[in-house]
């Protein structure tokens, strides 16, 4: 079995959703490393690593639990025509 390859920070990039972006680059921001800041906002550091990784299923209770830390929230928004994947 050949061992997973790990993924560079830019390709993560590339694939994140707007509010994996968001999340990561304020926990930078902020000077927390992913294990500190998922102990101090109470959610999983397993949570965590997936919310910032972009993955689509999530529980919308824990990502508006690290937003609100962050002064935001999900909510819906209008799209755009260039918004459709």
């Amino acid at each position: 079995m050949q061992a997973k390859k790990r993924r560079t920070n830019s390709e993560i990039e590339k694939k994140s959703n707007p509010v994996a972006k968001f999340v990561r680059e304020k926990r930078k921001i902020l000077g927390y490393n992913q294990d500190e800041f998922a102990k101090r906002i109470g959610v999983g550091i397993r949570f965590l690593k997936e919310l910032e990784l972009g993955k689509e299923t999530l529980r919308m209770d824990k990502v508006n639990q690290v937003l609100i830390f962050l002064g935001t929230r999900l909510e819906p928004v209008p799209y755009r025509d260039e918004d459709i994947f």
